[in-house]
């Protein structure tokens, strides 16, 4: 009986092509999308889980009542030794870390890249295994260093390199080999080897010693710190422990005061990193997947329930010729679910294809169909079950209700009554579409905020690089002379060296003061730079001069700072701050002289508001790490080929590796970057799906009313008044829906730019943009399917049984 069923069941699909086919597609096309973000979804909330001992790995965290006086994921560099010698009974394991960039070498081969600086338990405590080489010993000895397989092909062309060397410069301009004792096998990303960076070498603490880089220290802030709890420690001891450290150990009271150190379980930590950008991209999306597969079901239900006043003949024969009402009801419900089963292999399929333009697009790698959990599948069957139910219940039950008589003369008078749920139907999905498409025009406005002319400096024909590093006075000169060499190269307008970029990676903050106001002190974020990195960022200056471009010691103890400094310190305007002392203890207990006073501008995200900068020379602080380039217009790969070409003869040793000032902004803003390119995914598929139903819609309306068609025009009504009898129903769904959709858009999208110290506004335009693509592509897709049976003789038309 099941095989007879399922056999007119497919019949009946192939009956009626066209309406299978928008069924299917629109359906399939919404699984697929909610399997791609729920995959998506999966992978972020299960971040970390494959670590070992995953449930007792936290990370430790800094919470500073001033937040520009230290980095959240910045932890005093001996807190978790100090936790595993003091509280055995607590703290099973630890693990702390640096991270640097620098020049890796093999034969002709250059390259910089992101190494880590940590301790000889990262492979015990996490459990990543090694392709080559003993997980026991791989980080014990000094000038040893663990590598990716992905670094080992790269390098050597193949994996199997223990006891190969790699050439690693220092900070100090040094070069040494170092030997390879393990290659790791491929790791799923995790927050201990990809927190600051994508890093592929790790070294112990020998190493860091030769990178010149501090994992000691009870002031150094700088490192990342990690805990493994024994299993059932309390959390809270832990905190409670940290802090009784500290108070006993640290000298300094405004890190005392000013800092607390806590716990946030690795499972957890990504999705509250970054002020819970990576939890509030999880939401949001979440919220539009489930949002457009309610669409797509809603479509497939509508064109079902439109459909079944088409099978009112078909019902009464069955009737007649003794089918029992059950087998009506079940024939019903097995064809919605045979085309809700063709429907997901379908969105399968289109999974499978989309998964690496997905991945691409969220910046995440995207999980194969046998990566998920064996109850994926009976969730699928589940659904697949539920959805054709969903569809076939109203046809099956009314259908089979009816008279034999009525059915035979093909009347039911409460298929009528369906209409209304219809319109209520397609009216939740304009609204879905009307929200998502205003949403994603919002975001998109305010995402070009980001990269526009308000960030207090231009961006255009900006590069950076990174040199070979020697950070002696010595090198900072030879860096001066390398970058008088460029500057001479006719396609460079302007260049600096200095140790930051406007990406937020600042070297340090430190509190500020007056000396006539020692009680009014502030916290800067500290720049580091030449004489050039004004003009070559095209910063204003308000009062004063920049530094000198001769640096002589007399310039020591000058800086610039910018207008919200000079605000916060109390001049009432840039002028008054020229000459005026400055104390910055973490430098020198002498006063510092203001020479200049420069425009406020971003340094980091928009997220925050504009923060205190001090610039500093780096002739005074003898750090580097860039080179940043202006280029003059033109040919912009010849210029890049030119400065490639001087920059090899000048520093051999250090690949020319740059990036424009756009890609440093993308990486800040790269969360929503993602967010805008799924939203705008999203707002496509919805639309297409919108249309779809549309399409659905009102080719059944068309089909039912050929006779009424032909009748109007026999009576002489217009082409046009034909086509706006269709069109006025569906415009007067999608007014409705605007009403409902355009308040609601509003609120949501305020609420997402709270977010920003720096917004757009929202004008009417995105609410105006979205109406009226809506309105404009359904009043041509009415167009287009009335416009044939409007156009055809009448006399044919009214030959048709309705």
């Amino acid at each position: 009986m099941l095989h007879n069923y399922i056999t007119i069941a497919w019949r009946n699909i192939l009956k009626n092509k066209t309406f299978s086919l928008i069924n299917i597609f629109g359906l399939s096309v919404g699984i697929s999308f909610t399997l791609l973000i729920g995959a998506y979804v999966w992978s972020e909330v299960r971040y970390n889980h494959q670590l070992k001992n995953a449930d007792n790995q936290y990370i430790i965290l800094s919470r500073w009542k001033d937040p520009n006086l230290g980095s959240e994921i910045g932890v005093l560099a001996e807190i978790p030794k100090a936790l595993k010698d003091n509280c055995p009974n607590l703290v099973a394991n630890y693990y702390h870390a640096d991270g640097i960039t620098t020049v890796v070498s093999k034969n002709d081969k250059h390259f910089r890249e992101n190494l880590q600086l940590g301790d000889s338990t990262l492979l015990s405590t996490y459990g990543f295994k090694l392709l080559y080489g003993d997980t026991n010993t791989a980080l014990k000895d000094p000038f040893t260093v663990v590598i990716t397989q992905k670094m080992a092909i790269k390098y050597f062309g193949h994996t199997d390199v223990t006891g190969q060397t790699l050439n690693f410069a220092n900070l100090n301009g040094g070069n040494h080999d170092f030997t390879i004792t393990g290659v790791l096998k491929e790791m799923p990303e995790n927050s201990v080897t990809s927190l600051a960076g994508k890093n592929e070498f790790f070294f112990n603490n020998a190493g860091a010693r030769y990178f010149n880089r501090s994992l000691n220290g009870w002031m150094n802030p700088g490192n990342i710190g990690y805990v493994e709890l024994k299993k059932g420690a309390n959390p809270v001891a832990v905190e409670k422990a940290m802090k009784f450290l500290i108070d006993r150990n640290v000298s300094d009271e405004t890190i005392k005061k000013e800092l607390t150190e806590y716990l946030v379980k690795l499972t957890d930590y990504n999705l509250q990193a970054n002020k819970g950008l990576i939890k509030k991209m999880v939401y949001t999306l979440s919220c539009i997947a489930v949002f457009i597969l309610f669409m797509a079901i809603i479509n497939f239900v509508n064109i079902c329930i439109g459909r079944s006043a088409s099978r009112m003949r078909e019902v009464g024969i069955r009737k007649a010729l003794g089918s029992l009402r059950k087998q009506l009801i079940f024939q019903f419900l097995i064809e919605s679910t045979v085309l809700v089963l063709a429907s997901t292999l379908i969105a399968l399929i289109i999974y499978l294809a989309a998964k690496p333009y997905f991945s691409t697009i969220l910046g995440r790698n995207i999980p194969g169909l046998f990566s998920f959990p064996a109850y994926i599948g009976p969730g699928l069957l589940v659904f697949i079950l539920l959805t054709g139910a969903l569809a076939g219940l109203y046809p099956a039950i009314v259908l089979s209700a009816s008279k034999s008589v009525d059915s035979l003369k093909g009347k039911l008078s409460s298929v009528k009554e369906s209409v209304l749920l219809r319109k209520t139907l397609v009216a939740f999905q304009f609204t879905i579409a009307a929200v998502v498409l205003t949403g994603a025009i919002i975001m998109s406005q305010q995402i070009s905020l980001f990269f526009s002319d308000n960030l207090g400096y231009k961006k255009d024909n900006l590069i950076y690089a990174q040199p070979s590093r020697d950070w002696s006075s010595q090198g900072v000169q030879k860096m001066e002379y390398i970058r008088s060499q460029l500057a001479q190269l006719p396609e460079v307008r302007n260049i600096s060296l200095s140790y930051e970029i406007p990406d937020g990676h600042n070297g340090s903050n430190f509190k500020v003061n007056r000396p006539d106001k020692p009680d009014k002190v502030i916290s800067s974020t500290g720049l580091v730079c030449d004489d050039g990195y004004l003009s070559t960022y095209k910063i204003p200056l308000r009062a004063g001069k920049f530094f000198d471009p001769v640096f002589t010691k007399a310039d020591s103890l000058k800086i610039v700072i910018n207008e919200t400094q000079a605000k916060l310190l109390g001049w009432a305007n840039p002028q008054e701050a020229i000459g005026k002392p400055v104390m910055i203890w973490a430098y020198s207990a002498k006063p510092f002289t203001v020479c200049g006073v420069t425009a406020d501008f971003h340094f980091g995200s928009m997220h925050d508001k504009i923060e205190p900068v001090t610039f500093m020379s780096n002739n005074y602080v003898s750090v580097y790490r860039y080179f940043n380039i202006r280029l003059k217009p033109g040919n912009l790969q010849s210029s890049l080929a030119a400065i490639q070409k001087k920059w090899t003869a000048l520093m051999p040793d250090a690949p020319f590796e740059y990036q424009f000032m756009d890609d440093a902004l993308a990486k800040v803003y790269a969360t929503e970057l993602q967010l805008k390119k799924a939203a705008s995914l999203a707002t496509a598929l919805s639309i297409i799906i919108v249309l779809l139903g549309v399409l659905g819609l009102i080719s059944l309306s068309v089909q039912k009313r050929t006779k009424e068609i032909g009748i109007r025009k026999v009576l002489g009504s217009s082409i046009n008044a034909i086509i706006m009898l269709f069109m006025k129903d569906f415009l007067v769904t999608v007014a409705i829906a605007g009403l409902v959709a355009c308040p609601l858009a509003y609120v949501i999208m305020s609420h997402w730019l709270d977010g920003y110290a720096s917004r757009v506004s929202i004008t009417l335009l995105p609410f105006v943009l979205t109406m009226g693509t809506l309105t404009v592509l359904t009043a041509i897709l009415i167009g287009l399917q009335t416009v044939k049976t409007a156009l055809a003789n009448p006399v044919n038309s009214l030959r048709v049984d309705g």
